[in-house]
C-alpha cells in the first residue's frame, strides 16, 4: 500500500460495507458447510422435506464448487477489501461467477423445482449482495482507497 493511499481515510460506508459483506460471508460458510457436508437425515432435521433433501444430496459436484468459490471467495475478498487490497476486486468478480453459475445450476439441476420460492428469492439475495460487493470494491479501488 502507497503512502498515499495510506493516508486517504475510508468513509464510514467502506468499513460497514467491507464487515458486513464479511459477517454475511461467515454465515455463508456455515451455510455451505450444513449443505454440503450434511446427510440427508441432517437436511431433514434442519426443516427440509425428503424431495428437498433428496435433491440436495443430489447435487453434482460442479454446484458444489460453484458455491465454494462463490463463499469462500466473498470471504477472502471481505478480508482483502478490510486490508484495502486492490485483489480484492479479482476476488469478489470470481465470488460473483460462482454463484452465477451455482444459480443457473439451481435452474438446470431442479433445485428451485425442489425448495419453491424462498430458494429463488434467497440465491437472488446472494448474487446481488456478491454484485454489490464487487461494485462496492471497484468504487474504492477507483477513489484511490485500495492499494
Amino acid at each position: 500500500m502507497s503512502l498515499a493511499i495510506a493516508e486517504k481515510k475510508p468513509p464510514l460506508w467502506f468499513w460497514v460495507a467491507a464487515g458486513l459483506g464479511l459477517a454475511w460471508n461467515v454465515f455463508g460458510i456455515y451455510q455451505f458447510v450444513g449443505s454440503v457436508f450434511g446427510s440427508q437425515a441432517d437436511l431433514m432435521a434442519r426443516g427440509m422435506t425428503a424431495t428437498q433433501a433428496e435433491a440436495y444430496a443430489a447435487i453434482p459436484l460442479w454446484m458444489n464448487l460453484a458455491f465454494a468459490i462463490g463463499v469462500f471467495g466473498g470471504l477472502l475478498g471481505s478480508v482483502l477489501l478490510m486490508l484495502r487490497n486492490r485483489v480484492a476486486t479479482p476476488v469478489f468478480a470470481a465470488s460473483l461467477a460462482g454463484y452465477v453459475v451455482l444459480y443457473i445450476g439451481d435452474i438446470t439441476e431442479g433445485i428451485f423445482a425442489a425448495m419453491g420460492p424462498p430458494q429463488v428469492i434467497v440465491l437472488t439475495a446472494v448474487v446481488l449482495i456478491a454484485a454489490a460487493l464487487l461494485w462496492s470494491s471497484r468504487r474504492f479501488e477507483r477513489s484511490g482507497m485500495l492499494g
